[in-house]
């Protein structure tokens, strides 16, 4: 690495981390702000919704604008050194344009690298305390009676021939009423289990299943065997009657490839939602590298004005890059674009924005 190269990487990961820093307090104070009420109403000390909220909550915010701070880091400082005529006298030394921009190569894929281990490992578990700490006391809803509410009516297939439902089902206490089994071979039922209850077994990783009617039927007969307890282990545990839109956000990417697997199995209709999620953490950290090259790239020209013109370029094309990837987001969990598709075309679109304009510039 020459000095060249030590000289715009030190500035890239300076002007990143000041920029995560500035924005994260920003942040965090309107979120303070917007929450102060509930805060007080939970009676929590503030170490305690430091820990079990904020530990959670601004991983969570760094991640989702990590592309975007690292664009307008890029630009601003290159930006800087363009107003000062430094590229320009880089440039007029003999260094071409695709070895002046080493060192973004090289700093953007060490921060893409950084962001992709985050979204594999660690940001599942700081969406966890988020949203527990959210659930609990920021968007808890009791029934009008005070009681807790229980998710109503989960009905789900467990393989290609079974199906399985729950009349309600507790969360917390990982218990629920009114189970059934149904087995099926072509369109004729082979299998009925129905339960009083059901409760999971944390020590044996077991359902645990009360009052059981279990019938096997027959070409010619039936067979009927009544039981008051049953022990059996089902391809489902507790996590995965979890009615929550933010349980994906939840899982590390291990146990996320096995819910996608068991919604596949049970022709779930939301596996979109899911595949989406799965594909955005590789995709997202490489739209940190291509957004890189293209704040250095446009950022790199001096213009006259200083460089509000280059800051304004790049708020526009983060903007586009946001709104791109909601309309995708939304036409494959609406409609039939695919996931995997709908995840990497912002990716697509702008590394040929990169692409077309590096070739520009090199001229």
């Amino acid at each position: 690495m020459k000095k060249l190269d030590r000289y715009i990487l030190g500035k890239f990961l300076r002007t990143f981390l000041f920029s995560l820093v500035l924005f994260t307090v920003v942040v965090v104070m309107i979120d303070i702000s917007e929450k102060t009420d509930d805060f007080v109403k939970s009676k929590l000390p503030a170490l305690t919704i430091l820990t079990d909220y904020y530990f959670g909550f601004i991983p969570r915010i760094d991640a989702m604008l990590f592309p975007l701070f690292v664009f307008i880091s890029v630009i601003f400082f290159t930006a800087k050194m363009a107003d000062r005529s430094e590229v320009i006298a880089i440039l007029a030394s003999g260094v071409s344009l695709r070895r002046f921009l080493l060192p973004y190569w090289m700093g953007s894929i060490f921060l893409g690298l950084i962001l992709w281990i985050g979204n594999q490992y660690f940001l599942p578990k700081a969406n966890a305390i988020w949203g527990a700490f959210d659930a609990k006391y920021l968007d808890f809803s009791p029934t009008a009676n005070g009681a807790k509410a229980f998710p109503q009516n989960f009905y789900f297939r467990i393989d290609s021939h079974t199906y399985a439902g729950i009349r309600y089902y507790d969360t917390v206490n990982k218990s629920g009423g009114m189970f059934f089994v149904q087995r099926f071979d072509t369109n004729t039922m082979t299998y009925n289990l129905r339960a009083d209850n059901i409760n999971w077994d944390s020590a044996g990783k077991k359902w645990k299943l009360n009052r059981v009617a279990e019938r096997v039927i027959g070409r010619d007969e039936e067979q009927v065997q009544i039981k008051f307890g049953v022990d059996t282990a089902y391809n489902f545990g507790p996590q995965d009657l979890r009615r929550d839109e933010y349980l994906k956000d939840r899982l590390n990417t291990r146990d996320l490839d096995r819910l996608i697997a068991l919604e596949r199995l049970r022709g779930s209709e939301g596996i979109n939602t899911l595949l989406i999620e799965r594909y955005n953490r590789d995709a997202i950290p490489v739209s940190v590298i291509i957004l890189a090259l293209i704040g250095g790239i446009l950022a790199s020209r001096k213009v006259r004005g200083g460089s509000g013109m280059q800051l304004a370029i790049g708020i526009v094309l983060s903007v586009l890059y946001i709104l791109l990837g909601r309309f995708s987001l939304v036409f494959a969990t609406k409609g039939n674009f695919p996931a995997l598709l709908a995840a990497w075309l912002p990716n697509m679109i702008f590394a040929g924005v990169a692409y077309y304009l590096y070739r520009r510039a090199a001229r």
